[in-house]
């Protein structure tokens, strides 16, 4: 097996499981909260809270199925490109953890969009009255503020040549 098909099967891997993670998680939530009072965790700071989010963050764009179901795609598009040409070198590897945690999340929130029309929300802290929100946001949320971090601070220029649409890319 060559090198970018094992970096294909390692993003293929780590995102199936956090996926699962996900999936898993809701459907904790659908059991163990839906028809309930919240599950307060610490008094006045965080409570578990079930939630049909049926728009995106701060409930905008509700009912904008089709939207999210095209941003999903874009991103998934982007997450397969980026992979393509990623090089396989330990100095990317955070870039990919990223990438591979976006994606993860966009997936994670599709599949309850496709399957429910709408995405399991249940992490709620009600001490800053923050929107319920659940595990694959926590999966792009996170990731993209790493991607920020990392674009801004880490790497250099040079380092995002090999995403580039001209011919001669490093490609190693």
């Amino acid at each position: 097996m060559n090198q970018k098909a094992k970096q294909f099967l390692a993003a293929g891997i780590g995102m199936a499981a956090l996926i699962g993670l996900d999936q898993w998680t809701k459907y904790l939530a659908v059991e163990k909260l839906m028809g309930k009072e919240a599950c307060v965790i610490w008094p006045g700071v965080f409570e578990l809270r079930y939630l049909e989010n049926r728009g995106a963050a701060f409930g905008m764009l509700q009912g904008k199925q089709g939207f999210f179901f095209l941003i999903g795609i874009i991103v998934l598009a982007a997450a397969v490109y980026f992979f393509y040409r990623l090089p396989y070198r330990k100095r990317y590897l955070p870039l990919a953890l990223c990438v591979g945690g976006i994606a993860a999340g966009a997936i994670g929130n599709m599949i309850d969009r496709l399957s429910q029309g709408y995405v399991v929300d249940f992490f709620y802290f009600c001490l800053i009255d923050f929107p319920i929100f659940n595990v694959a946001d926590c999966y792009v949320t996170v990731g993209a503020f790493a991607l920020a971090v990392l674009v801004m601070f880490y790497y250099q220029d040079e380092d995002f040549s090999v995403f580039s649409f001209k011919k001669g890319g490093d490609r190693e």
